[in-house]
């Protein structure tokens, strides 16, 4: 899925060798992967998930209407598929994973992008986290110095985003945009029911909070894109500053869900 923040950098994301951690194997994991219109980098995306995930991780790409071959090419790669009928948007996309994880009984859903950013050889980086008690875990290009290479403008964003949501929480969140993320049962069941549909990482990190969900970050490395462009213009940059701060304002004020109530 597109994302409002790239880095610069191009490596494949099978060839990137990066710590990681062993994934407990007590724990049922599911990979979402959202994906449109990504069938230049999917399957390699599969294909590093399964690698990576010790045969303790099963994938479920969630097509989100792609016209290209992204449901083949997943599904060609190993991955399971539900492909939507058309395009329903990135939140709705990861929710229909959440969904599917509740369903079936995951203990840890992570969300993984279809574009090649995140290196799945460190998800046991975040499950690790998820295993010793956080509900939900958020991977950070920004607590250790990786070379996360971004302009001006979408730094100075991320870092308003940052400052507004650590307020908003109560506790120091560096990369609020990060869609590299782990959760638990309790959140898995949170966002089965509630999840926001509209560019939704910041969104979620203050819906958490106020379910009484531990939040937590651990420090990975990410990559640029491998294939297709970013839809984000200035235009929607500004768009985006201006409605995820007015979310976490409202989210911050309003009646909160808790997991125990699926919509």
């Amino acid at each position: 899925m597109v994302r409002p923040d790239r880095a610069r950098r191009r490596v494949p994301v099978i060839e990137l060798g990066v710590p990681g951690a062993e994934i407990p194997a007590h724990l049922r994991c599911l990979a979402i992967v959202p994906a449109l219109n990504e069938a230049g980098a999917v399957g390699d995306v599969v294909r590093a998930i399964l690698a990576a995930g010790q045969g303790r991780v099963d994938v479920l790409v969630v097509d989100d209407g792609s016209t290209d071959g992204t449901a083949a090419a997943a599904r060609a790669a190993g991955a399971r598929v539900v492909s939507l009928p058309f395009n329903v948007g990135i939140g709705n996309a990861v929710q229909t994973g959440y969904r599917v994880a509740r369903a079936e009984g995951y203990d840890v859903a992570m969300q993984v992008d279809g574009d090649g950013q995140h290196p799945p050889g460190q998800m046991g980086l975040l499950i690790a986290e998820v295993a010793a008690g956080a509900n939900y875990v958020v991977g950070s290009r920004f607590m250790r110095d990786a070379g996360y290479e971004t302009s001006r403008t979408r730094r100075g964003a991320m870092v308003f985003l940052a400052w507004l949501v650590s307020a908003a929480v109560g506790q120091t969140v560096t990369d609020t945009t990060s869609g590299f993320r782990a959760a638990d049962r309790a959140t898995i069941e949170l966002f089965a029911g509630h999840y926001p549909p509209d560019y939704p990482e910041v969104e979620a990190l203050v819906l958490a909070h106020r379910a009484g969900l531990r939040i937590a970050e651990v420090p990975v490395l990410m990559l640029q894109r491998s294939t297709g462009t970013s839809s984000i213009t200035p235009l929607r940059s500004a768009y985006y500053m201006v409605k995820v701060s007015l979310a976490v304002i409202v989210q911050r004020i309003g009646t909160a869900p808790r997991p125990e109530e699926p919509e």
